[in-house]
């Protein structure tokens, strides 16, 4: 089986006490491998989502019976909107462990796959009364996206107007809750709603989850410029004037050489010696007896 580099400082004892517990069904030396692969999943799964998905199919590989294996290649493969292999992946996790953590992602999958119908029914089961707080919100996020896939804006709305989003209260879920409700309101043409909640996820946006103070920025009319492009804009005046500057030069060159008194000389001698070789090398036409005039 192809392996891939990990780094040295990778042990594998950097993953969740509860994963390791799983592990250790397996071999030492196989669980110190798997433990390994998984933690380059999580280490990559935000900024290189390919290089996680080519781990957890590693770590798939060695330990396809434990549970925490499939759902890290269930989230690798969902960051990889890999939506159907995903799907599959959380539904053998499920079964393994027999609990609902992983409900609203696998409804959200569904959605992934243009099946917004049925996410909204997996919305309305009774696992989600099992779910936690934070997975209560997850679903109700979900459902709102499954409602605005069908076109039903205001439901949307309505779905995530919520106890949680009233709260005044800042939870993990808060800033990306506050976010949806905001775009939810500006896509129904609400903009000074959705500005005033767009300022609300900034406010509990601590770790820069959400793109909140771009949107906000964007309605209150502020333009980012890139100062790169500035200095190229800067720069390009300049570049213009040399061109123009060398042009004059060459047009003014053109000119005097036109005008050179010595090379209208050269040229008038040119020309006579041209008529004098012509003549030179001119054939000489001798006169038949017949063409002779008469005599007198």
């Amino acid at each position: 089986m192809k392996r891939l580099p990990i780094p040295d400082d990778v042990t594998g004892e950097e993953i969740d006490a509860d994963v390791r517990q799983e592990l250790q069904s397996l071999p030492k030396g196989l669980a110190e491998d798997v433990s390994r692969n998984l933690v380059m999943v999580a280490r990559l799964i935000d900024e290189d989502p390919e290089g996680a998905y080519a781990y957890s199919k590693i770590a798939l590989r060695l330990a396809s019976r434990v549970a925490a294996v499939r759902e890290a290649a269930g989230f690798a493969a969902y960051a990889n909107q890999k939506y159907s292999e995903a799907l599959a992946e959380f539904r053998a996790a499920r079964r393994m462990t027999g609990n609902v953590d992983l409900w609203p992602v696998m409804a959200d999958c569904e959605r992934g796959l243009g099946r917004p119908e049925k996410a909204l029914d997996m919305a309305g089961a009774p696992e989600v009364h099992k779910l936690d707080k934070a997975g209560q919100v997850e679903m109700r996020l979900v459902a709102a996206g499954a409602r605005r896939d069908i076109g039903q804006l205001d439901a949307a709305i309505v779905t995530l107007q919520s106890p949680e989003l009233a709260s005044n209260s800042v939870q993990p879920w808060t800033a990306r809750l506050r976010y949806a409700y905001a775009d939810a309101l500006l896509a129904a043409g609400r903009e000074d709603e959705a500005r005033e909640w767009f300022a609300k996820a900034v406010e509990s946006d601590k770790d820069g989850s959400t793109d909140a103070s771009d949107r906000l920025a964007e309605l209150d009319g502020v333009e980012f410029v890139d100062a790169l492009v500035e200095d190229e804009d800067e720069v390009a005046p300049e570049a213009e004037a040399e061109d123009e500057a060398e042009d004059e030069s060459e047009t003014a060159t053109d000119a005097e050489a036109d005008t050179d008194p010595d090379t209208e000389v050269e040229s008038e001698v040119d020309d006579e010696d041209d008529i004098v070789e012509a003549e030179r090398t001119k054939p000489v036409v001798e006169a038949d007896d017949d063409d002779e005039a008469p005599r007198g």
